[in-house]
């Protein structure tokens, strides 16, 4: 439903063209209560339609990957600008982090990279709503590095900068209260009847510290150490994110200079099919109107009609040499695909294998981490 809006807004909304950018580095470094973790929630896609596949010379395969690639590098480039805390890539939401990241995949070819950034603090402040699109040359695939320069690294260095900049309007009072009110919304999924008054909600439903436990809360203290369970658990889940970004790196770095080199080279052949074939109409016709107004066929127009004929036929070989290239596109796209590996984790004592994919794996443990708190506290049951 949230994406849905999305989609309506992005359509009425101008879409920011990025061109080339260099990347927000923090000036000094930043004490560590001044960071803000952030995380970035495996990008959203709309299914491939037949349309959208033939109009981007992409496959369904090749999205479902794109969607872990693609926040696992806006990640390492965030990582790069040295202006956050740790910077993990998530299955799902999650209120346990300070800057919650989600992403739409707009369009993704080799040529053209456009995507839909909604981000929003934990207060539920919204810091960025707004479409990126970036376009790539062959240059644009010269010296790629994984975790470092990608062939649309202006448009992550763009998302990057956009977010730096909301976060250097903060004084640091406000930096604090969304770190704290991080830590009130992850303790109030778990001991409700304990922690619902320590927030309060604005007009506009923005969340804001109504009072704060006090100094030592054991309670506190025991939920902050299964927030940070969750963390490391997430952490490993990044492990996986990272070795599937590594792997898939090269092929997708090849098919997409490739898509842009089939792409540039069939927009090319179709114009010359189309002017063969109009050529070729053409001569036909002219032959025809030759040969009515002599009221005979003579040996010039039999000629002009053979080679027009053979203009038709060589223009419509062109087109179909256009659809080989869609299809070498799309054999490529059957490399791509991930499993997560199962996980096995400890927790006092305890010992839990998760199994299926991220999403799967995510949710099942914050239910553990749950159940696990009611158990030793008799709290939330």
């Amino acid at each position: 439903m949230v994406f849905l809006c999305w989609a309506l807004l992005t359509a009425a909304c101008a879409t920011t063209k990025v061109g080339p950018t260099a990347i927000l580095q923090a000036p000094r470094e930043i004490p560590e209560e001044q960071l803000l973790d952030v995380g970035i929630v495996v990008f959203f896609s709309e299914p491939m339609t037949a349309e959208k596949v033939r109009k981007e010379g992409t496959h369904s395969e090749i999205r479902k990957a794109e969607q872990n690639f693609l926040p696992y590098h806006l990640k390492t480039t965030l990582l790069q600008s040295s202006q956050w805390g740790a910077v993990r890539v998530l299955p799902g939401e999650t209120e346990s982090v300070d800057l919650l990241i989600k992403s739409k995949i707009l369009q993704s070819t080799g040529e053209t990279l456009a995507v839909q950034i909604e981000a929003r603090d934990a207060t539920g402040k919204v810091w960025l709503d707004k479409a990126y699109e970036a376009e790539a040359t062959s240059a644009s695939y010269a010296a790629l590095q994984p975790g470092e320069k990608d062939a649309f690294q202006d448009l992550y260095n763009r998302i990057a900068n956009d977010l730096a900049e909301q976060r250097l309007k903060l004084p640091p009072e406000e930096v604090k209260t969304i770190r704290t009110v991080a830590q009130l919304k992850f303790a109030n999924r778990f001991a409700p009847e304990t922690y619902a008054g320590y927030l309060k909600k604005g007009s506009d439903d923005s969340l804001a510290v109504n009072r704060l436990p006090a100094e030592g809360d054991p309670m506190m203290s025991r939920l902050l150490k299964i927030r940070e369970r969750e963390h490391l658990f997430t952490d490993t889940l990044n492990q996986q994110y990272e070795g599937f970004y590594m792997r898939m790196w090269p092929s997708y770095e090849n098919w997409r200079k490739t898509s842009l080199d089939e792409q540039l080279a069939r927009a090319k052949i179709e114009r010359d099919a189309l002017i063969r074939q109009v050529g070729g109409a053409l001569l036909l016709a002219g032959a025809i109107a030759m040969g009515a107004s002599r009221r005979e066929i003579g040996p010039l127009e039999i000629g002009m009609a053979v080679i027009g004929g053979q203009v038709i036929v060589n223009g419509y070989n062109i087109s179909k040499q256009a659809e080989m290239h869609s299809e070498s596109i799309r054999e490529l796209s059957e490399t791509f695909g991930s499993e997560m590996k199962p996980i096995l984790v400890e927790f006092e004592g305890q010992k839990y294998e998760l199994t299926g994919p991220a999403e799967e794996q995510f949710k099942r443990w914050r239910e553990l981490l749950r159940q696990i708190y009611r158990a030793e506290t008799g709290f939330g049951g």
